[in-house]
């Protein structure tokens, strides 16, 4: 089983962090690697149990459900159901921390998958730099645009 964590201090209060992120249906807003998204059957996109069904820049689908969303904990975790990418038995963990000597937050981002014998480094480094650390620096050019 590969294990991939990736964090990251972002500039902005944690509030408006995770006003940007806890939108399981946003993620096309801001993620370079996708072109849109919509939540299958119009759930709402905070149910846990929905599904988001989105393209990558590529036009590749893929479909990821929602297991759980916590605002208190600031936090959400969420698994691949359908991907042309083989990450099997994909599941993943976000979660914000206050950094509270410079109103910043701390983001940690985390999963676990296992691949076809062989590909682990390469899918290991792929989901680690392309979609973590691609999409949390999108994140803080988002803000920075956005104003947060």
């Amino acid at each position: 089983m590969v294990k991939v964590v990736t964090s990251t201090i972002l500039p902005a209060p944690v509030e408006a962090v995770w006003d940007v992120i806890r939108d399981f249906n946003g993620h096309d807003r801001w993620h370079p690697a996708v072109s849109d998204s919509a939540i299958d059957r119009g759930q709402p996109a905070d149910k846990v149990g929905c599904v988001r069904r989105f393209h990558l820049a590529d036009g590749s689908e893929l479909r990821e459900q929602l297991l759980s969303l916590s605002d208190i904990d600031m936090a959400f975790s969420y698994c691949l159901l359908e991907t042309p990418i083989p990450l099997l038995n994909y599941v993943a963990h976000v979660r914000l921390l206050p950094v509270t000597d410079d109103d910043h937050t701390f983001w940690h981002w985390e999963s676990r998958f296992d691949t076809p014998p062989g590909q682990e480094k390469t899918l290991r480094e792929m989901v680690g730099s392309q979609i973590y650390q691609g999409g949390m620096d999108a994140v803080k050019s988002y803000m920075r645009l956005e104003g947060a």
